[in-house]
């Protein structure tokens, strides 16, 4: 009896040797697939994050689009008009502002219906739609009998005009008064019978401390260029009004 156990000691060390001798040399596969599935989504990261790095451009106009893109997202319009060569004017970058180039001179263009596609295109918010359709329009005001051409289109004029200024972007609420006060400059009173249809967003961004002043000197600019008979329609809307008349 006392002989065969140190027969089963050993046979025991000896399985325990095997057993350890095949532990040790089993690949370890495994391991080393778990490594690589950490390494990969971090080489992706790096590529994807390469790939959305901004532009200089991005900084300088943030909401600027490509007009001639073909994009899924449905074009407003203007958006449209312009993409397809209906407004007869481009920008241009310059170095320290942007400017129009027009394909065919201002004072040769159509008014119906360049002068109210552009109106309509004040309630743009992306460049360059906002550059062309701001600076076309008071462009095309400046040129020589602005006032016989514009006159006939006030109806036409006037909804796209309240259009901006009842939009809750400042900036367009901004673009649309300095274009409804070069339209005053231009047709006097004739734009007198449109006057309710702007008066409604007026009286409302008066209240605001930011527009209080801006919008007080809009309407004696409206007063100045419509003649006394404008007095009673703003008083209308705007009670604490004062006339430039005394």
């Amino acid at each position: 009896m006392a002989s065969s156990q140190p027969s089963s000691a050993q046979s025991r060390t000896r399985s325990l040797s095997s057993t350890g001798s095949r532990s040790s040399n089993t690949p370890p596969s495994s391991a080393g697939k778990a490594g690589g599935g950490r390494k990969r989504p971090e080489a992706d990261t790096r590529q994807t994050n390469a790939g959305k790095q901004q532009k200089p451009s991005d900084r300088l106009n943030p909401k600027t689009i490509d007009p001639f893109s073909n994009g899924s997202k449905a074009q407003s319009a203007f958006a449209s008009v312009y993409a397809n060569g209906g407004v007869p004017c481009r920008l241009v970058h310059g170095s320290v502002k942007h400017k129009l180039a027009w394909d065919t001179p201002p004072e040769q263009v159509l008014f119906d219906p360049v002068l109210v596609t552009l109106a309509e295109g004040l309630k743009e918010t992306a460049h360059p739609y906002t550059f062309v359709s701001y600076m076309g329009f008071r462009e095309l005001l400046d040129t020589p009998g602005a006032s016989q051409k514009a006159t006939p289109l006030l109806p036409k004029l006037a909804p796209p005009i309240r259009g901006a200024l009842s939009h809750s972007d400042s900036a367009v609420f901004e673009r649309g008064i300095e274009c409804l006060l070069q339209l005053s400059s231009v047709v006097g009173p004739a734009l007198n019978p449109y006057l309710k249809t702007f008066l409604m967003s007026l009286s409302k961004r008066i209240m605001e401390k930011k527009y209080k002043e801006k919008v007080t000197e809009a309407l004696q600019h409206l007063e100045q260029h419509g003649g006394k008979e404008v007095l009673p329609i703003i008083k209308a809307k705007v009670p604490t009004y004062c006339s430039i008349f005394g």
